[in-house]
């Protein structure tokens, strides 16, 4: 499959995206509404690298418990999506800070999308990185939880992510794009920008809204 221009999302938002995707028949690629970003600015588009949290109770003798987490954001190439999955909203796993988006965006990562908690978040911001989160919390991952897995397929509130997949947050929420789908959603996504602007024009001209629906069928 040919790879697609990520920069064509500069144009889109999360909304439109999402309702092309349900005008396909996928109507379970916006992340359910508690995952929200640390900045409201901040607009994430990327493709993502995986992994997966499970609950811990206890540290093991000589564990690493940041091993698999470690590895794969050193493995991160640029424009990528870090998305971990930690079955949330939970109010103990907490994977993502300062340090992790320090190293992420070294590597030129686009940001991280997480259902679990985040921390460090006067640092995040204040350096610009994109995280969007499923809720704030002080907590380390230490004694809490594990990563188990790394690119593999995992649920994120409530969607399904393979790495490779295009993740797109912006303040409306996020959404996940498949990769075996892209081109074509992207393609009907800037369709639906410029009928959009279309109607948006004729709107403020002061076109009823109900004659303006009958010629472009976009609200």
């Amino acid at each position: 499959m040919k790879s697609t221009d990520l920069s064509l999302l500069n144009t889109l938002n999360a909304a439109v995206l999402s309702d092309v995707m349900d005008s396909l028949g996928l109507t379970r690629q916006a992340m359910k509404p508690f995952m929200r970003p640390l900045d409201d600015d901040r607009v994430l588009a990327g493709r993502a690298r995986t992994g997966l949290y499970m609950p811990a109770y206890a540290l093991r003798e000589g564990e690493n418990p940041y091993e698999i987490e470690i590895a794969l954001v050193d493995d991160l190439k640029p424009g990528e999506v870090v998305v971990l999955a930690c079955n949330g909203p939970t109010d103990r796993i907490a994977p993502w800070g300062e340090l992790l988006s320090t190293a992420s965006r070294a590597r030129g990562a686009a940001g991280c999308v997480t259902d679990g908690l985040v921390r460090d978040v006067k640092q995040i911001r204040a350096m610009g990185f994109a995280v969007f989160h499923g809720g704030i919390g002080p907590l380390d991952t230490k004694g809490r939880a594990r990563m188990v897995e790394r690119d593999t397929r995992v649920e994120c509130a409530g969607v399904v992510v393979r790495s490779g997949d295009i993740v797109f947050g912006d303040v409306d929420g996020v959404v996940v794009i498949p990769r075996e789908r892209e081109q074509e959603i992207i393609t009907r996504a800037i369709e639906k920008v410029a009928g959009e602007n279309q109607s948006r024009d004729a709107l403020r001209q002061g076109e009823l809204l109900g004659d303006v629906f009958r010629r472009f069928g976009i609200l």
